[in-house]
């Protein structure tokens, strides 16, 4: 479906049903460079099984009007007004990566906004490499390449898709490649310059589960551990031989996860 947000058209799937405010409400925020499509299988099984989902492309990502924000702040503002522009009064937020930096913040600024929280691959800091950011800042597509191989994990490299004939690291690349220039740099300068997690932490006071990818070579699970022990009784799953895709690697794995 489309919203009107802060005046700006935005895409927003459902997970195949018809959006229903009256039900309790889940919203999945994609990572840098990525959209909505990141949840596919995820938002199907939440609303088919009594949730109303929201998975948002961003301002300036897949089908959503840009321009697209700059910093992990104006992102978790914008997932608020996304919640008031669906009616919704408060929602369990879903993140991957960028977006469980977005799912943080969101509810350590709008507290009575967010019932639980899940953040999947994700850190206290989210350094991105000098090479990465110069690269995505001239549209390379040596960043895309990075983005690709570095975000997933060895068996996905080799294959492992779970459906027959699809090759993950092609279809992150596609996806990717999708992007208006600019976006992926700003994403990633985004979470780069993003210095508040700990303190964001030590403010939530709702339910919170950590899933991490063992094996996950951008947001490794030492570095999300870290970010586990500041959110008070925070609950941590390290997927074993993960990396940082786990949506596409061990979609099984992380709805149990979810649901959990």
């Amino acid at each position: 479906m489309k919203l009107s947000v802060n005046g700006a058209e935005v895409f927003v799937a459902t997970g195949g049903r018809e959006f229903d405010k009256s039900l309790p409400a889940v919203v999945f925020i994609h990572g840098a460079g990525f959209d909505h499509s990141t949840w596919a299988l995820h938002t199907r099984w939440f609303a088919h099984h009594g949730y109303s989902v929201l998975a948002p492309d961003l301002p300036g990502h897949g089908r959503s009007s840009g321009p697209s924000l700059s910093s992990i702040a104006e992102m978790a503002d914008w997932t608020a007004a996304l919640l008031a522009a669906a009616g919704v009064a408060k929602a369990h937020l879903i993140g991957h990566s960028m977006g469980s930096l977005i799912s943080l913040e969101a509810a350590a600024r709008h507290p009575d906004k967010v019932s639980a929280l899940s953040l999947i691959g994700t850190a206290a800091t989210m350094t991105v490499g000098p090479d990465l950011l110069k690269a995505a800042e001239a549209n390379d597509q040596d960043a895309i390449d990075m983005v690709s191989i570095w975000g997933l994990g060895f068996k996905a490299e080799l294959g492992g898709s779970l459906a027959p004939g699809l090759w993950m690291h092609g279809g992150a690349q596609a996806v990717l490649k999708h992007c208006e220039p600019g976006v992926l740099f700003k994403d990633l300068s985004a979470c780069n310059s993003y210095g508040n997690a700990l303190a964001a932490a030590a403010t939530v006071k709702v339910p919170t589960t950590l899933i991490l990818g063992e094996r996950d070579m951008m947001t490794p699970a030492k570095a999300g551990g870290a970010l586990a022990a500041a959110i008070p009784h925070a609950k941590t799953v390290v997927v074993p031989g993960a990396g940082h895709m786990i949506m596409a690697e061990r979609p099984d794995d992380l709805l149990a996860a979810l649901k959990g």
